[in-house]
């Protein structure tokens, strides 16, 4: 059956109301939920997502497999309406762990380089995350996890600008609230912003972190993405 269709939405809603227990809501917001599930059958959990708007970033990573992002099961839409299935991930949140702490260098560009090999891979199936944030980073055992892609979109070549504007407020690009097309570069900035909070817990234009990394962060932020690393591979060798 056609992945995105209406009948795959029928198909999934019915399958998570006969084989899934609720267990608890995570997050709710006006645009959805996320719902810790348990399947009955195996008890293992899954993280399902319901939300207004469109599924095509979901539905890009199906069946992608990356140790840094979480698996997409189940990605499918209906008349504006979004659900999907997707691995649950354990861990301690970034958000979490910065309280009351920092991170050392060492640590800091173990991270940075886990998360930029998830944006590689997010980036080269179209879209940008647009929200990379502590929130959205889960350090487990073997390696930190970027999740939520509800702020994604994936990027339409010769659009004068995002459709809507998302994203969080000081670790967001400048251009994410202006008029211009979001691309890789929002991430880049994103993660400089997030590095530099990790080892200062401050944003890079209140206090710049010193060294190598204080370096990378200030070229990771610039106001202009022309002047940031063109994409992340250029970052991770710079790292």
């Amino acid at each position: 059956m056609r992945r995105g269709g209406s009948d795959i939405y029928d198909f999934l809603s019915e399958r998570i109301r006969t084989e899934f227990d609720a267990v608890r809501v995570l997050h709710e917001t006006t645009r959805g939920s996320v719902t810790l599930l348990r399947h009955r059958g195996s008890g293992k959990a899954y993280i399902l997502r319901q939300m207004h708007g469109a599924s095509d970033v979901y539905r890009r990573l199906l069946g992608v497999s990356c140790p840094y992002l979480p698996r997409i099961y189940e990605a499918t839409e209906k008349n504006g309406e979004t659900l999907v299935l997707e691995e649950f991930i354990r861990g301690d949140t970034l958000y979490d762990l910065l309280i009351g702490t920092r991170f050392t260098q060492k640590e800091t560009r173990i991270i940075a380089l886990e998360l930029g090999k998830a944006l590689w891979v997010l980036h080269s199936v179209g879209a940008v995350h647009r929200d990379v944030k502590p929130e959205n980073v889960i350090l487990r055992s073997d390696g930190a996890v970027l999740i939520d892609f509800d702020a994604s979109r994936v990027v339409k070549a010769g659009a004068d600008g995002d459709t809507l504007v998302l994203g969080t407020i000081g670790y967001a690009a400048p251009e994410q609230f202006g008029l211009s097309q979001t691309d890789a570069r929002a991430d880049i900035y994103s993660l400089g912003v997030l590095m530099n909070v990790m080892l200062t817990g401050k944003h890079p234009s209140s206090e710049l972190a010193k060294g190598h990394l204080g370096r990378v962060i200030q070229k990771c932020t610039m106001t202009a993405p022309e002047k940031r690393y063109a994409d992340v591979l250029q970052l991770m060798e710079a790292l």
